[in-house]
C-alpha cells in the first residue's frame, strides 16, 4: 500500500505543529521544523492547485467550452 504524496505532507506537517506546540523543543530545532513545514506546505499548496487546473479540464465539454467551477476551499 502506497500513500499519496499530499496525505504524507498533511501527514507531517501535523506532527510539525504538535512538536512546535510542545515544550520540549529548542529554538534551533523548532527552527528547523518550521522551515521543514514552510517547506512541505509550499509543495501540498501546488499539488492542491495543479488538481484544480486537471479538474478545470475536466469539466471542458467535447465543444471545447470550458465550465468552471469555484471549488470550496
Amino acid at each position: 500500500m502506497t500513500i499519496d504524496p499530499l496525505s504524507a505532507d498533511l501527514r507531517r506537517l501535523e506532527e510539525i505543529v504538535r512538536a512546535l506546540e510542545g515544550d520540549d523543543v529548542d529554538l534551533d530545532q523548532a527552527l528547523t521544523l518550521f522551515e521543514e513545514g514552510v517547506s512541505r506546505l509550499r509543495t501540498a499548496q501546488e499539488r492542491l492547485t495543479e488538481a484544480e487546473a486537471r479538474v478545470e479540464r475536466v469539466l471542458e465539454d467535447a465543444a471545447g467550452v470550458l465550465k468552471l467551477t469555484q471549488f470550496d476551499a
